[in-house]
């Protein structure tokens, strides 16, 4: 085979990744930076590792109650290539890339290739994202590494293997070290581990102990050793002692309001329910890894938002309830990658029901299968365009609110000091140009699919007209 050739190959099967990827940027560039008094805090963190060697907030010895790692990649990318907030964005976008990446990887390794694309897809373009990939915060890097911890976690898992238990335990330290949210990722793989039942007790120490002794040392040896701190240094923070003003009333909807406007949007998180009902319903019909890794999502989500809402409604912190978009970053993943799943849920179900006539299967069953498949296809298609129109708008606002109340603006908050619309000829053109891209990846991926469909829809209308005109006759 010619080197041309097998580059042609490897394009034509990676293209489609490659076209989200492509797309992804060019939708995101006329969204212009996201700033608040957060990314300003940050950036100057930054600007003290630079300086003092240390992350200090605007004076020496003042030690932002952050942890470091995210700081230092951010100080070494900006000395290579300029310290501005625009160099500072450029390296979170390159981290939001590399998310959407492994969320593909995960898909992949759980689901299918068609889950993984689609889940990616989902993910990339989720106005959560899009936002926090246009600002200097950290949460993009600990999502990054927590989502390696994550994919190499399960890869472990799977193959029993101790040297890829070290790798996952490296990556959840060095994601522990950027943001303390890399926690949550210990739900998913502990909930594996404990499905996959390890039996030799030997076995288990070992994989354990090269999991969690990574986090253990590079704790130690930051805010022991080389700051002088306490050991449970690293889980003070101020926004656990900032509650809410007296006329603040937090209610367990926030979180659902959060979702629905800005978050995720309507049609994504409808696509998320009917893609974990079928799975329920169905679950027959599917793959037995699929429908367990649907359970480990749900359990993951579930856990995230409900600690979220405890925090800023049980306990009344100011931070939690208001910042969900970011306390609650880490659902975001399993989110994208139950509602990918329909990629694969849809196309089995369909099948299925084609089986089903062949063999004279009852027809309301029938029915049934090929119902649920249209609509699962369906809701695979809506959210892409619910995002794409969200993004469109972010284009041109000069302010944004991740509304935590309906009609209220309580919320987090980002300024557009820079709008697109001031900077960038047609804005929405070249979003749409993304959009594109994105559609002609996904397209060209599902091209088996929906030729063999057009075929059957062809086949079947023939078979129609003969029997029409032969009854005629």
């Amino acid at each position: 085979m010619s080197i041309k050739h097998k580059f042609k190959e490897m394009l034509s099967g990676n293209y489609p990744l490659l076209a989200i990827l492509i797309g992804v940027i060019l939708v995101s560039l006329p969204l212009g930076l996201y700033q608040n008094t957060d990314t300003e805090v940050e950036f100057s963190t930054v600007q003290g590792v630079l300086k003092w060697g240390y992350p200090y907030l605007e004076v020496e010895g003042n030690l932002f109650d952050l942890p470091p790692l995210g700081f230092y990649a951010a100080a070494l990318f900006l000395l290579i290539f300029g310290s501005t907030i625009e160099n500072g964005v450029a390296l979170i976008m390159l981290f939001g890339l590399a998310s959407t990446v492994l969320v593909y990887k995960l898909g992949k390794e759980v689901y299918s290739k068609s889950t993984g694309l689609f889940a990616a897809a989902f993910f990339a373009l989720a106005p959560w994202q899009l936002v926090l990939t246009r600002a200097f915060l950290v949460d993009a890097q600990c999502l990054f590494l927590s989502l390696v911890c994550l994919y190499f976690g399960v890869v472990a898992i799977r193959n029993d293997s101790f040297r890829l238990a070290l790798v996952s335990g490296i990556f959840f330290a060095a994601a522990l070290l950027t943001k303390q949210y890399a926690v949550f990722m210990l739900i998913p793989l502990l909930f594996l581990y404990v499905y996959h039942r390890p039996s030799n007790p030997k076995q288990i120490l070992l994989q354990l102990g090269a999991f969690i002794l990574p986090a253990v040392h590079a704790t130690l040896w930051w805010y022991n050793i080389i700051m002088g701190k306490w050991l449970l240094y690293f889980v003070q923070h101020g926004d656990f002692g900032n509650f809410n003003a007296p006329g603040v009333v937090p209610s367990y909807s926030f979180m659902t309001t959060f979702l629905m406007d800005y978050g995720l949007g309507v049609f994504f998180i409808a696509a998320t329910a009917f893609s974990l009902g079928i799975g329920v319903l169905f679950w027959k019909w599917f793959p037995k890894q699929s429908v367990v890794f649907d359970l480990v999502c749900l359990v993951t989500v579930l856990f995230v938002l409900g600690l979220n809402m405890y925090l800023g409604v049980a306990l009344n912190l100011k931070v939690p309830y208001t910042s969900a978009i970011k306390y609650s970053y880490q659902s975001l993943p399993f989110f994208s990658l139950v509602a990918g799943s329909l990629a694969s849920k849809s196309v089995l179900l369909l099948k299925s029901a084609r089986k089903a006539n062949r063999a004279r299967i009852d027809r309301l069953k029938r029915i049934l299968l090929l119902s649920v498949g249209l609509v699962g296809l369906f809701l695979l298609v809506t959210p892409l365009f619910a995002s794409i129109n969200t993004a469109w708008e972010l284009a041109t606002v000069s302010h944004v609110i991740f509304r935590v109340q309906p009609n209220q603006d309580l919320g987090y908050t980002f300024l557009i000091p820079f709008p697109s619309r001031e900077t960038m000829p047609m804005p929405a053109l070249v979003q749409f140009y993304g959009f594109i891209i994105i559609l002609s990846g996904l397209l060209w991926a599902s091209r088996h699919f929906l030729l063999s469909s057009m075929k059957r829809c062809f086949a079947l209308l023939v078979r129609k007209r003969d029997r029409s005109h032969s009854s005629f006759a």
